[in-house]
């Protein structure tokens, strides 16, 4: 085999691209996984993850300089000096906005695999038959019965904890043992379980750090410094799972700073023949050919690749004979919720830092719960004491001062909302081929914004939260909004989805673009509709479900 020809190429390396090229390469093809941004070593490379506060310049917080460098990243918690490193440079990679998007975006091996908050839910039903039922976007081709089995495969592999809790709006998983409520939000649990006759539940957050050792990796030691990189493989990333995965059965060779600027279609064979790859450190290009590309750049850049892969064919991009390539951008709404005082406890408190919280499955819409909207939201949050940096309004100085900071605070408990987006057809992302970035490269156009369904929602968000929580015992509850921004929830999906028919979707049920069989697209861009629960476990089912398809196609000739 040529040293540029392999069976399969994989463009991306997060959560699903690790993935793809962890399944490809255990069913014995040879694969070429190509990261546009530098290589990220596991723990090597885990510059801060042994940092104490103390450890850094400015204490973990921001500089001057850094906001004056980072204007999008600013605009929210990411934007600080602990793991800088793991965010784009926004200077060389600018994108316009038409309206605001606060796009949060990792370039390296690994991608946002290393930054995810590692809530992993599944879809259910309710979700996939959503679009069909209330008329918004189009039908999902698959069901949950088609994906359940790719879910569990998933959780096995990845090491998901949680509870088989019966909800009916969220569906189990297998799952290693939970993580444990802490004193106050187990009683609030059942106080909401008693006043809703379990029509609501709060239960323990499901999240993809192990609670047991697993598949060589340690089991999570409660730092609660996930973000920086774990050096013990607690949390599933690429780097701590499936590339080691990729790596072991000899198939993979990965290739950092390789920007893919275009897909290369072959139109006598209808059928995608390799890529196009610009170095980004020497500016120098390449080919790689493959018989299958999976496309896993993250939502908006596979896009972008599929949108930058024009040809006379198809003047706006590969995949786009139905119109709604770059379309029906969703992300999830939050920044909404409730908190308050708890009290009672003050000889209670709990052992290490939990990188989970509680969760609120949705209850909207179901049961004879009806709104005045489609769809729903659930809940995040948990139970904590304030520490030493609380304000203490009667005292500033002297010693009693410091006495009390020498002992916890009152307990707060909160919970705040993600609420789904509806697929619009006019919320897109398109290339602006006057702007360009680093590479000369077209960048992209953001054009998208919530609408009336998505505001009614954010009033119920609030006022639910807050009923749950009086009706559960805690004191001076306040409602908060703090304002979002659509991207805020670093969920971007849809764009290039999946449908029953190829004048209306780019996908097919099996994620392949229906106008060109031997690409796949699994990852976000391929979200027919978004759910209201964090979606990249349904990425990683996806992603394995499409590769055991096309390797079988493989092998009977079909690609």
């Amino acid at each position: 085999m040529a040293d540029n020809t392999f069976d399969a190429i994989v463009i991306g390396s997060g959560i699903s691209g690790g993935w793809a090229a962890k399944e490809l390469t255990e069913k014995g093809l040879k694969v070429i996984m190509l990261e546009r941004g530098r290589n990220v070593e596991h723990v090597k490379d885990y510059v801060t993850a042994n940092n104490h506060p103390w450890d850094f310049p400015h204490r973990g917080g921001r500089t001057q300089e850094m906001i004056a460098n980072y204007p999008v990243l600013k605009r929210d918690y990411p934007l600080n000096e602990t793991n800088l490193s793991f965010w784009v440079n926004e200077k060389d990679c600018p994108y316009v906005e038409v309206k605001r998007f606060d796009w949060y975006r990792g370039y390296h091996v690994g991608g946002r695999s290393l930054t995810w908050g590692r809530q992993s839910y599944r879809l259910g039903d309710l979700d996939f038959e959503a679009n069909l039922k209330d008329g918004h976007g189009v039908d999902w081709p698959i069901r949950y019965k088609d994906i359940a089995p790719w879910y569990s495969y998933a959780e096995k592999f990845a090491g998901i904890n949680g509870n088989r809790d019966g909800f009916p709006s969220l569906p189990d998983g297998d799952y290693l043992p939970a993580m444990e409520m802490n004193c106050v939000e187990k009683d609030v649990a059942a106080r909401i379980k008693d006043k809703y006759a379990g029509k609501r539940a709060m239960i323990m957050g499901r999240s993809a750090n192990l609670t047991a050792p697993h598949n060589n990796r340690t089991n999570c030691q409660y730092r609660n410094k996930c973000w920086l990189g774990c050096p013990f493989g607690a949390y599933f990333s690429t780097q701590s799972a499936t590339l080691p995965a990729a790596m072991a059965t000899g198939n993979l060779t990965l290739r950092p700073f390789s920007i893919v600027t275009k897909i290369l279609y072959d139109k006598d064979t209808k059928k995608a023949k390799g890529v196009e790859v610009l170095d980004a450190e020497t500016n120098k290009t390449y080919e790689y050919y493959a018989k299958i590309v999976f496309l896993n750049a993250s939502a908006f850049n596979s896009t972008w690749v599929l949108m930058n892969s024009a040809t006379d064919i198809w003047p706006e991009g590969l995949g786009s004979s139905s119109g709604e390539l770059g379309h029906n951008v969703m992300d999830h709404h939050l920044k909404v919720g409730a908190g308050g005082i708890v009290d009672g406890y003050e000889d209670k408190y709990y052992f290490g830092r939990r990188p989970n919280g509680v969760y609120v499955p949705r209850f909207q819409n179901i049961f004879d719960d009806k709104r005045d909207y489609v769809r729903g939201f659930g809940y995040q949050g948990g139970a904590s004491r304030d520490n030493w940096d609380r304000e203490i309004a009667e005292m500033s100085v002297g010693a009693a001062f410091k006495d009390a900071l020498c002992e916890p605070g009152p307990w707060q408990m909160g919970i705040m909302g993600f609420g789904e987006i509806l697929p619009y057809h006019e919320n897109r992302i398109f290339l602006d081929k006057d702007k360009k970035d680093k590479w000369g490269l077209p960048v992209l156009a953001m054009d998208v914004e919530m609408k009336e369904n998505e505001i009614k929602m954010r009033k119920d968000m609030a006022n639910d939260a807050a009923e749950m929580l009086e009706a559960a015992g805690v004191k001076n509850v306040k409602t908060f909004d703090s304002g979002y921004a659509v991207g805020m929830g670093i969920h971007e999906m849809g764009t290039a989805r999946m449908g029953r028919d190829a004048k209306s979707s780019v996908l097919n049920e099996w994620n392949q673009v229906w106008d060109c069989k031997n690409v796949f697209v699994t990852d976000g861009a391929c979200m027919t509709s978004g759910g209201c629960v964090n979606p990249s476990l349904t990425y990683m089912a996806l992603t394995a479900r499409a590769a055991d398809y096309a390797v079988a196609e493989l092998k009977k000739g079909n690609l």
